[in-house]
């Protein structure tokens, strides 16, 4: 009498001895079955993966239009101040040259909220991290590398600058 093959239950893996060495023989419907779910697996993964990388393209740019709207509404007051200072262009002149000094000052503490502070020292030692030489000057009467003119105020810190202050050096004579 005949068997029929029993396809529902995977037969168990053969020992197999070659000499003295004894090796054990997979079962295929056992390996096939692991490399599908591990291939599932994978294929999760990589979907998971590239739904993160669509959530964080679409937060960056949410988070960049933001910041932007956050910069823009800090200096909305000084363009106001601007205009107000030429809608009286024709007043004193003194009073103009006050209000623009005033409205000055105005951008410089916004940009220093932003974390940019303005630099325009004078007789400090020159710094490579937060000036930039324009000029030199001799000067035997300081040391050299002293800060004796500021052409352009810097803003910012070293490792975060909007720009570096243009500064004129003294150096001694010779």
């Amino acid at each position: 009498m005949e068997r029929a093959a029993d396809h529902s239950t995977p037969e168990p893996a053969a020992d197999v001895t070659e000499g003295d060495r004894t090796e054990t023989v997979p079962d295929h419907a056992a390996t096939s079955a692991e490399e599908a779910r591990l291939d599932d697996r994978w294929r999760r993964a990589l979907a998971d993966l590239d739904n993160l990388r669509k959530r964080y393209a679409k937060d960056l740019e949410r988070e960049r239009a933001a910041e932007v709207t956050k910069v823009s509404a800090a200096w909305l007051p000084v363009l106001d101040n601007l205009e107000l200072a030429l809608a009286h262009a024709d007043s004193d002149s003194q009073t103009i040259v006050d209000g623009v000094k005033a409205i000055r000052d105005q951008a410089v503490q916004v940009l220093s909220r932003f974390g940019f502070e303005r630099h325009d020292e004078v007789g400090v030692p020159f710094s490579p991290q937060l000036h930039e030489v324009v000029s030199v000057v001799v000067r035997p009467d300081l040391p050299s590398g002293t800060v004796i003119d500021v052409v352009r105020p810097g803003y910012g810190e070293d490792g975060r600058q909007l720009r570096p202050a243009s500064v004129a050096g003294s150096r001694p004579e010779g």
